[in-house]
């Protein structure tokens, strides 16, 4: 019997990539998304991955921790059991956004709806994995657990992204440590080829720029690290390729992360488990 995957971000990209080498393995796979058809067009391919198994779907805009709920009560309703949570949502914001919530778009987007639905599932991911999608960028930017409603005057897209980057980092070695008994990884996809980035240049960079990893490489390491016997992964690890690798100091501040951790949990209204 295949595993029950959760792929979040998985109208495209990385996710997408991911999605289709699970379904080919035989993996039980829910897709979830923000764009009503882009979701039901990775559905289909997904389902063609599959041999013509239906993937389950779900749309929620992270910007929304209702819609992060609803997802979580539709997850925990529906599937018996989880056995990897890829967190892979995630993208970067132009100019300052707070949400309906009252945070930055980006350290929301990228951070605490990820931390939020990780949390509803906590209990369902026992013995499970958790794969976070996380970037290099995360050397461009510090998370500020005391500012995440973030700075209009200050505001800078990279920064706010690094910042979000870094945060994925620190959520995943804090999560090891509180919670031993789900495996937690994140990981650097690479420069993926993708519609990713904000403004003209940027995005025809990350479209057409030689030496670009492809979405079904990075998803590749995805996949990896969701389905490699727990003994050959490091519980925490920040990965690169199918190693380990040093974080910026500040994405490896055991102090830093144990804040942000209270700060996310106060924000999302998690709980601190």
């Amino acid at each position: 019997m295949g595993r029950t995957i959760v792929v979040t971000g998985a109208s495209s990209g990385v996710g997408l990539a991911a999605a289709k080498q699970f379904a080919a393995m035989g993996d039980d796979v829910v897709l979830v998304g923000r764009d009503p058809q882009r979701l039901a067009d990775a559905v289909a391919q997904v389902r063609e991955a599959g041999g013509g198994r239906e993937p389950g779907r779900f749309r929620a805009d992270f910007n929304s921790f209702a819609e992060v709920r609803a997802l979580a009560d539709h997850l925990l309703t529906s599937l018996p059991a989880i056995d990897v949570l890829a967190n892979n949502a995630g993208g970067m914001v132009a100019g300052y956004t707070r949400t309906a919530d009252g945070f930055e778009a980006t350290i929301q987007g990228n951070h605490l709806a990820p931390f939020l639905l990780t949390s509803l599932l906590r209990e369902r991911l026992r013995g499970g994995r958790v794969v976070n999608t996380a970037s290099r960028a995360h050397m461009q930017g510090r998370p500020d657990p005391d500012g995440l409603a973030g700075d209009p005057g200050k505001y800078s897209s990279w920064q706010a992204y690094g910042a979000s980057k870094a945060a994925n980092i620190l959520f995943t070695s804090e999560a090891a440590r509180r919670w031993p008994d789900i495996t937690s990884v994140s990981f650097h996809p690479g420069v993926v080829r993708s519609n990713f980035g904000v403004g003209r240049l940027t995005r025809f960079f990350y479209k057409y720029a030689p030496g670009l990893v492809t979405p079904e490489k990075a998803g590749d390491l995805l996949v990896w690290l969701a389905t490699a016997p727990k003994a050959d992964l490091t519980q925490g690890g920040y990965y690169v390729g199918r190693e380990t690798a040093t974080p910026a100091p500040h994405a490896r501040d055991q102090q830093l992360a144990a804040k942000l951790w209270e700060a996310s949990a106060e924000a999302t209204g998690a709980g601190n488990a």
